[in-house]
């Protein structure tokens, strides 16, 4: 691991094998870009960051790039009809930002190794105010040749059982080959059901068959009821796959996820999220974290 600066900014960098991974530990525990050199000297990236984007501060959050940490829940979040806002278990009514607090909050790094990092992270008074618990999140990074591990965790400290519901948002560069168009590029998933958010924060149900990411049905949709935690997607040939995996791979807690999302269908880059729990269900949350425990959400995202 070496410590480098851009732009003002000091980052955390990895070379591994072929693989290069750009951190910024502080400012959203945001892995920046992920990108493999190949054997004719070119590079691909994995994780798409966008050039010219800001690499830390305020306005990292809005950036569309790399992989932003969603806590203590993802999408929105609604409460009598009003979005932004969730009610707790003891029936409070309290705001909550769209993806939470973490993907622009400050983080403190506890841990370096040549393979990862750990990072806590420091709740701002706006998020304490949002999420009244006293708790220890931290991002737990692992980093290989050719995949990563991302470990989301959970220390209750309280007296009374904390909801939550975090995920991963990473922004996978498609396509990655020259001259193809997403229509050549499929995933791979064994999700029973999907459905898409409303305005309301109500969900449509739709069909799970179609499977391109060039059709416009797969913007934004949410496949649930997934048998494992294992998605693929890749070239249509079946070549160079990434794979994605929750929860170890076998069966997903109740409520897990998988969320394809794009700004527009010429961005250069794909969503593919898992998620603990669907969108707008901080009100009525399937995971909770019981008093003086820990509960953790392990993603790996592979080449091989």
């Amino acid at each position: 691991m070496e410590i480098v600066e851009v732009n003002g900014v000091q980052l955390y960098k990895w070379n591994i094998g072929p693989s290069s991974y750009l951190v910024n530990p502080i400012d959203g525990a945001r892995l920046l870009n992920w990108y493999i050199s190949l054997a004719d000297g070119a590079t691909r990236d994995i994780i798409y960051w966008p050039e010219n984007a800001p690499l830390g501060g305020d306005k990292i959050g809005e950036v569309y790039g790399g992989i932003p940490v969603l806590f203590p829940f993802c999408g929105a979040s609604f409460a009598n009809g009003k979005k932004g806002f969730w009610k707790t278990p003891k029936g409070e009514l309290r705001e909550m930002k769209m993806h939470g607090y973490a993907l622009d909050g400050t983080f403190e790094v506890i841990m370096t190794t040549d393979f990862g990092f750990t990072a806590k992270f420091l709740p701002s008074a706006k998020c304490m105010e949002a999420y009244p618990y006293d708790y220890e999140f931290t991002v737990n990074y692992r980093f290989s040749d050719l995949s990563l591990s991302c470990e989301l965790s959970l220390v209750n400290n309280g007296s009374e059982k904390m909801p939550w519901g975090a995920g991963l948002h990473p922004y996978f560069t498609l396509p990655w080959h020259k001259g193809a168009t997403r229509k050549d590029y499929r995933l791979l998933h064994d999700a029973k059901k999907a459905c898409n958010i409303l305005a309301d924060g109500s969900f449509a149900p739709i069909g799970v068959e179609k499977n391109s990411f060039g059709d416009v049905e797969m913007f934004n949709r949410i496949h649930t009821h997934l048998k494992t935690g294992i998605v693929k997607f890749g070239p249509k040939s079946g070549e160079e796959d990434i794979t994605l995996k929750f929860g170890g791979g076998g069966k997903p807690d109740v409520g897990s996820c998988v969320v394809t999302w794009a700004e527009s269908e010429t961005a250069p880059y794909y969503c593919v999220e898992p998620w603990l729990s669907m969108p707008n269900t901080a009100s009525s949350p399937r995971h909770f974290v019981e008093p003086k425990s820990q509960k953790s959400f392990l993603v790996e995202i592979s080449l091989i």
